[in-house]
């Protein structure tokens, strides 16, 4: 049987490819660690805790005493309260009021985006409710409510309590929580403008479109990534509203102004009830991630 000359043995081509594999097998490496430091502090920071807050839901635990298995005791308490459908409710009211923030956000970026003297100063000003804090927010508008000395009170000529009545409360704090997100959301958009090519412009300009048609069939789908990212940072913020209300309101008037997220604060740390609080976060999260889900689907669609 003939043997195989020992120079075919260590073909050319053989060693490159050997090469190649410890190169990209480093490379392989290389990435896992420097995804390792992240990947610890997601799992720890996110991944623990939401795993936590599963556990702790089928449980009775005030805090200080031994944990008291009830299964699906708190769930069946929580999707049987008055308050918790009430919270629900607001949740959604906010969800609708808030998708008002991304258009009037455009609106502001489109005014800004203009190469006028003096434009940087008036950029700085409506970016200003952007770094202030909930807590702040909320203190300036309930001076702006209120009914004795408030500004809204000079400009009406007779006080209303806004903040006080069942009927207005809820406009009054989502209107005030619109500030800051509106800010957020001009940041956004003023950043993908920035972004676009003025040949595109330059050449819809010489086909013939002009201000809307520009808007609507140029400027619009060059701003699809920020519209997208607008939509789903104010839809999150809508479902996790809380700050303002802790400030404004305290959920009140009876409870008419409370959000689910309100509402788990409540009852962990008033009533010290941290098994039906972390039911209600659980339902909240779940909530949330519906929604995540189905918008991530439909981003990867339209990427593909």
């Amino acid at each position: 049987m003939p043997t195989i000359p020992h120079t075919l043995a260590h073909a050319p081509g053989r060693e490159p490819a050997r090469r190649r594999d410890r190169y990209a097998g480093s490379h392989r490496r290389a990435a896992f660690l420097f995804l390792l430091p992240a990947c610890l502090m997601v799992a720890v920071y996110v991944v623990y805790p939401i795993l936590s807050s599963i556990w702790l839901s089928f449980y009775d635990w005030d805090g200080m005493a031994d944990k008291t298995f009830v299964g699906l005791g708190n769930y069946v308490e929580l999707f049987r309260a008055p308050t918790f459908y009430t919270a629900l409710r607001n949740n959604v009211l906010w969800l609708v009021c808030f998708l008002l923030a991304p258009p009037a956000g455009l609106a502001v970026a489109l005014y800004l985006n203009q190469k006028v003297r003096g434009m940087r100063v008036v950029k700085s000003l409506f970016f200003a409710p952007f770094v202030l804090s909930g807590v702040v927010v909320g203190l300036i508008f309930s001076w702006f409510y209120d009914p004795t000395f408030g500004l809204l009170a000079k400009i009406l000529g007779h006080g209303i309590p806004v903040l006080g009545d069942a009927r207005y409360v809820n406009f009054g704090i989502i209107f005030a929580a619109l500030w800051p997100q509106t800010a957020y959301c001009m940041i956004l958009y003023l950043t993908g403008l920035t972004s676009i090519n003025n040949e595109v412009l330059e050449a819809a300009r010489i086909d013939g479109a002009q201000r809307w048609k520009m808007l609507w069939h140029v400027v619009l789908p060059e701003l699809r990534p920020a519209t997208f990212m607008a939509i789903v940072v104010t839809i999150i913020g809508a479902l996790r509203s809380f700050d303002l209300i802790a400030v404004m309101s305290g959920g009140g008037p009876y409870e008419s102004s409370t959000v689910l997220a309100y509402f788990m604060y409540d009852q962990a740390i008033k009533y010290y009830r941290i098994g039906y609080s972390a039911a209600i976060a659980v339902v909240l999260f779940a909530i949330m991630l519906v929604y995540i889900v189905y918008h991530l689907r439909r981003m990867l669609r339209n990427e593909r």
